[in-house]
């Protein structure tokens, strides 16, 4: 790949101080972020998707200790500079959407405003040209009327049009890096496709980065270049979204995958990963997954899994992929799924 890194994230470590003990949430994670692309963070619940991500914007609460690693944006690292030094990057070089577009908008002020406000403070213009570059994002992430309705409130617009509104408050400033936090969850299937695809169109038109986390890897299908799955606080697959999609290696990505819902048939039931996350109080020796993993060795339960590359664009963390490991196929449940899945991404772009 000869595209431009904006983004560096090297072997980033990150605990929480609880009342229970140390949380250890990030556990090494490293990934790259070129230029114009957009890289999907995939997991459960409690993977570490949103820590790694609010660190990259140094968001992170008063009980978070970033232990180790680097954030390179732009050559300098994210983690040694000061708050002053922060408030200049976000919002300007680096933007947030957020899951609940609710919590992200001020109840009291005009969308109009809002969406000015990180312009005129970071660009210093007036709030009249503030104002008329609100109505251009408006009139581009697709509100109607938007000349009239600079001045209505948070209450006053759907959930679908409160996220445009949002996607529109980032994309001001013409970030290089925009984090998109699992930005479609609260939404219904339809105006989930219309925020997706909506992003697509507005990053063909300002070159933006995206990282786009999300638990849910038919939300990325369409939208992402390259996925990383993150199981316990690690990154264990990387890849090309055909590589993670047409050829998964890490058993957790089967599992992922397999738990996607088809809708062929009413019969149909969903796959569950067996168990439950690791407890990253005290975190496991070994693979953080062979718990849950039904082709586990002893090996998994003794040393973490280095990384093993499958193609120049894609590796994967898991001791499978040794050369002395047996050679063992997906359950067939999930193959099934995956084909079904194949089948309408085939007939999608056919």
């Amino acid at each position: 790949m000869n595209l431009k890194k904006v983004l560096e994230v090297k072997d980033l470590k990150i605990s929480f101080d609880t009342f229970a003990g140390k949380v250890h949430a990030i556990r090494g994670v490293s990934f790259d972020l070129y230029e114009g692309e957009t890289l999907a963070i995939v997991g459960e619940s409690g993977s570490g998707k949103s820590v790694t991500t609010r660190s990259i914007m140094r968001l992170l609460s008063s009980n978070a200790n970033i232990d180790n690693g680097e954030i390179l944006f732009k050559g300098a690292n994210i983690v040694k500079k000061s708050e002053k030094e922060m408030q200049s990057i976000r919002g300007k070089e680096i933007a947030m959407i957020f899951q609940d577009p609710m919590t992200s908008l001020d109840p009291t002020m005009p969308i109009g405003k809002q969406v000015a406000e990180s312009l005129i403070k970071h660009n210093k213009v007036s709030k009249k040209e503030g104002l008329k570059a609100a109505l251009d994002l408006l009139n581009l992430v697709g509100i109607p009327n938007a000349e009239k309705r600079l001045k209505n409130y948070p209450h006053q617009f759907s959930g679908g049009q409160r996220q445009r509104i949002v996607i529109a408050i980032a994309l001001i400033c013409y970030p290089e890096v925009l984090i998109a936090d699992e930005p479609t969850t609260a939404l219904d299937v339809t105006i989930q496709a219309q925020i997706l695809e909506l992003m697509k169109e507005i990053q063909g038109k300002i070159n933006t980065s995206i990282i786009f986390i999300t638990h849910d890897l038919g939300v990325v299908a369409n939208v992402a270049d390259r996925v990383a799955v993150m199981y316990g606080g690690r990154i264990v697959e990387v890849g090309t979204s055909e590589e993670i999609f047409y050829n998964p290696q890490h058993p957790y990505t089967w599992g992922l995958l397999g738990s996607m819902p088809t809708l062929e048939g009413t019969e149909d039931r969903l796959y569950a990963i067996p168990g439950s996350p690791p407890d990253l109080l005290a975190p496991p020796t070994g693979d953080a997954f062979y718990p849950r993993n039904e082709f586990a060795m002893q090996i998994d339960t003794e040393e973490a899994p280095p990384y093993f590359e499958i193609s120049s664009t894609h590796q994967a963390a898991t001791w499978l992929l040794a050369p002395q490991a047996p050679k063992v196929e997906p359950p067939l449940e999930i193959q099934r799924r995956w084909k079904i899945f194949q089948e309408k991404q085939a007939a999608k772009k056919g």
